[in-house]
């Protein structure tokens, strides 16, 4: 028997709690795995050790261990994109947490349930100047839909109780209306680790706390929840507004909405749907199936001149992406009086332009649904006919101009027309995801296509896209900038970590062509060294580093040729193209005025 310092028990002890941090950690890895949490990930540290042996040995979690909270917070945060259900990540106390907070305010402005668990130093440490000891409390500010803060561990059933329904509530209102992240912050004195504590945890407290100690069969709060819905009345009058010939639905980035719902109201009313690429509706099984035409490039056409103002759109999911459509639909509102119904279940106001002029707090599928046998198809033919029409010239211009060259966007457009059936396929912010608007054409096919568009940034897109694939057998493809892959190469570590394979598509034009569309780029200096920022940087390296294979093309036929083949490779290859980000530029800016001239006559 080995004892330390101060006489204790130090060799480990079997269950059932050899100390009362091991009760804690147990009751709370119980909790979750009650509540449906299958899959954790975890970065490694001391105070955490009670709840990492925890969820190590609970035999209904599995463990994904991460060296780098960053990367472990978006990994969770991808995983939940994936599934609609949180996986929570665990970190040691100090500055471990502070490296949580981008997932966290992604995971709120995206709706993506989230459970963050900060192991803490006990409460009178504080302002104490004691090591490793911040302030932990509220860390996150207004990003989360809940914090809490786990009583101190003691033998005290009352006490133990209050922990599982904590843990219960905390999961439940990750995925409530709306979902997002949850903080609980769990504070823990020495030991941490499983040794023998005499007398800590009395013999007999499982048999006079049954409840504290083992919980219930199932969770031990059940947290049923009901989808907003309007009454009969709001859904006539809603129902009357609809009864025009110029309707168009848009459908925002949304991991949420239903195809069949959203197209069934859309044929009913006769309107068009303007689908996003991250809004589950441009890349649908049953596409052609569809009675009503589901558009993708209205970025273009749209901007038009002469093109018709519809007399009123229902907006469905968050903001789109394309600036066109955006300016489209606000200055139908001020030039033609457009009706515009925002639809948001937690009746939260998402329109940034502040045109809109109707919010309908309701469950946009159960909407659809039930909006579908009140209206009539008073859709004018003629306007239903515009958009399929335009979307036929559109992407035959679109395809002869990828013919012509080979730029940025033209990866997007080969990416999801080449993507195997079914796939997930996780797009950066920045060009990619608006090549990917602008230059993915619908496809009838199982895409799960997925973005980190709630703030929109570059951090974290390696690791959440592995996340999302953590989640699924489908082969996972990830497109991403060059910046973007600089900001997490640390990510890539999970493929061997995590048993996640991919094909990572790599544009690399060396800096942020994003900032060529804004004015900045006019103003030379300070636009390359301050804007631009070109680094030089060459990521072959990284094959060696992480166990990936890593093919470096420069033209479509053998970028195509490297994509497919890892589709069907094992393992993951890392395909980069280069571009000069001027010319793709310009490119796009050509395409886009033959599409204006084109529509415009």
């Amino acid at each position: 028997m080995s004892r330390d310092d101060d006489g204790r028990d130090s060799s480990p002890r079997g269950p059932p709690w050899p100390n009362r941090n091991t009760l804690w950690g147990h009751a709370i890895a119980d909790e979750f795995a009650k509540a449906g949490v299958s899959a954790v990930c975890i970065a490694p540290g001391s105070r955490s050790t009670p709840l990492t042996v925890a969820f190590a040995d609970h035999p209904g979690i599995e463990v994904y261990s991460h060296l780098d909270e960053r990367s472990a917070a978006f990994f969770a945060l991808g995983r939940a994109k994936r599934t609609g259900e949180p996986t929570p990540v665990l970190s040691t106390s100090g500055t471990a947490t502070a490296n949580f907070h981008p997932a966290v305010i992604e995971a709120n402005q995206a709706r993506v349930p989230l459970v963050v668990l900060t192991a803490d130093r006990p409460p009178e440490l504080r302002e104490s100047g004691a090591n490793q000891t911040v302030d932990q409390v509220k860390l996150y500010g207004g990003a989360v839909r809940w914090y809490h803060e786990l009583p101190e561990p003691e033998v005290d059933g009352r006490k133990l109780r209050s922990v599982r329904v904590a843990v219960a509530r905390a999961f439940a209102t990750s995925r409530g209306t709306p979902p997002g992240s949850v903080h609980l912050n769990v504070p823990f004195e020495k030991p941490l680790e499983p040794v023998s504590v005499p007398g800590d945890v009395p013999d007999g407290f499982e048999r006079d706390e049954p409840l504290a100690a083992t919980g219930r069969d199932g969770p031990f709060v059940g947290v049923e929840r009901g989808r907003p819905t309007l009454d009969d009345g709001s859904l006539e009058r809603v129902a009357d507004a609809l009864a025009v010939e110029r309707g168009l639905v848009v459908a925002g980035p949304s991991t949420t909405l239903d195809a069949d719902a959203v197209t069934e109201f859309a044929t009913a009313t006769g309107f068009p749907v303007l689908a996003d690429p991250l809004s589950g509706l441009r890349f649908d099984a049953q596409l052609a199936d569809r009675d009503v035409p589901i558009c993708g490039g209205y970025d273009s056409y749209l901007d038009a001149p002469n093109w018709p103002a519809p007399e009123v759109v229902v907006r469905l999911g968050a903001s789109p992406t394309s600036k066109v459509l955006r300016g489209f639909l606000r200055e139908a509102v001020r030039e033609s009086g457009t009706r515009q119904f925002v639809v948001d279940p937690a009746g939260e106001w998402r329109e940034a332009t502040f045109t809109a002029d109707h919010l309908l707090a309701t469950d946009p599928n159960r909407l659809a649904h039930d909006l579908a046998p009140l209206v009539e198809a008073t859709g004018s033919e003629r306007w239903c006919e515009r958009f399929a029409a335009a979307e036929r010239e559109y992407w035959e211009l679109v395809d002869t101009a990828h013919d012509e060259r080979f730029f940025e966007g033209t990866v997007l457009r080969d990416v999801l027309a080449d993507a195997p059936v079914p796939a997930t396929v996780f797009v950066s912010n920045s060009m990619t995801v608006r090549d990917a608007d602008r230059f993915a054409r619908p496809r009838a096919a199982d895409l799960t296509m997925l973005g980190n568009r709630g703030a929109s940034g570059i951090d974290g897109i390696v690791s959440s896209a592995l996340g999302a694939g953590s989640a699924t057998d489908d082969p996972l493809v990830c497109v991403l900038g060059d910046l973007a892959y600089y900001h997490d190469m640390n990510g890539l570590l999970a493929l061997s970590r995590c048993g996640v394979d991919a094909t990572v598509v790599l544009v690399n034009n060396d800096g942020g062509g994003i900032f060529r569309m804004l004015p900045i780029a006019d103003f030379e200096p300070p636009f390359t060294d301050q804007f631009r920022t070109p680094h030089g940087l060459d990521f072959a390296p990284t094959a060696d580093l992480y166990g990936v294979e890593f093919v470096r093309t420069g033209d479509r036929e053998t970028f195509r040729d490297a994509y497919r083949a890892s589709l069907t490779s094992p393992g993951t290859q890392v395909v980069e193209v280069r571009f000069d980000a001027e010319d793709s530029h310009r490119f796009r800016e050509t395409i886009h005025d033959r599409a204006c001239d084109a529509f415009g006559e």
